[in-house]
């Protein structure tokens, strides 16, 4: 991927956000492959002609498999106040999943404590606290089902490694494409439904209220159940 590939769904003096794709690191590892921060920091760079090195803050990631908003803060003082947010529960994050098979309640709060697995990079997720197993909290919604296939929204309220992979595999639902959390099906670009829409906040600098999103792929995987996205998205947010 290039840089002048990227599609940005928003971009100020003060925050850059980036809808990934799929397969995209969105911070370096050691793999060694091309991340989302060094290509933001070369299509910097290059638009706005910086000498140098180009300064570029990491706020949150999103799983390698998983697509969807992105958000880097250009600044430190954006990145030190979105931070502080982070921290306050103060950014709204919404998801849209497609899962195997619907869940016994129509939406819920789930509330768990999850647990890293290092050797297999996994997660696993218990109804009370174990050792050093970290709280974790969502909201879901189904809003839409084809078949066997059910797309939820998700809402976090607390920002953990594999959170919602893990959560809804302790209630039976696996996110269509995971294989790692037990998915029957491996879709043809190892992607998973697992998307990222909508972050919502008070701008860190103007403090306005914002709204940065954007759409779910347009894969066969999402063809069935993500034009029910758009219309869920605007009606919940207004809630």
């Amino acid at each position: 991927m290039k840089p002048s590939e990227l599609e940005i769904v928003y971009e100020d003096n003060h925050l850059i956000a980036i809808s990934k794709p799929a397969g995209l690191l969105v911070h370096g590892d050691e793999t060694g492959d091309t991340s989302l921060e060094e290509l933001v920091k070369q299509y910097i760079k290059k638009k706005y002609n910086k000498p140098g090195d180009v300064w570029l803050g990491v706020l949150h990631r999103i799983d390698r498999p998983s697509s969807g908003t992105v958000i880097f803060a250009r600044t430190s003082k954006a990145a030190e106040r979105m931070n502080k947010l982070m921290q306050q529960r103060a950014i709204r994050k919404i998801y849209y999943v497609i899962v195997e098979s619907r869940p016994e309640e129509v939406s819920a709060r789930l509330h768990h404590w999850l647990q890293k697995n290092a050797e297999n990079n996994t997660v696993r997720a218990f109804d009370k606290p174990k050792g050093d197993a970290k709280e974790a909290i969502l909201e879901y919604e189904v809003v839409g089902e084809i078949d066997e296939k059910c797309l939820l929204r998700v809402e976090l309220m607390t920002g953990r490694p594999h959170q919602i992979r893990a959560q809804l595999k302790k209630i039976n639902c696996t996110i269509l494409g995971d294989l790692k959390y037990g998915s029957k099906t491996a879709l043809p670009d190892k992607s998973i439904c697992l998307h990222c829409h909508s972050m919502q906040f008070e701008h860190p600098v103007q403090k306005n209220l914002l709204t940065i999103s954007s759409g779910v792929p347009k894969t066969l995987a999402w063809r069935e159940l993500g034009d029910l996205v758009e219309s869920d998205i605007r009606e919940f947010l207004q809630m």
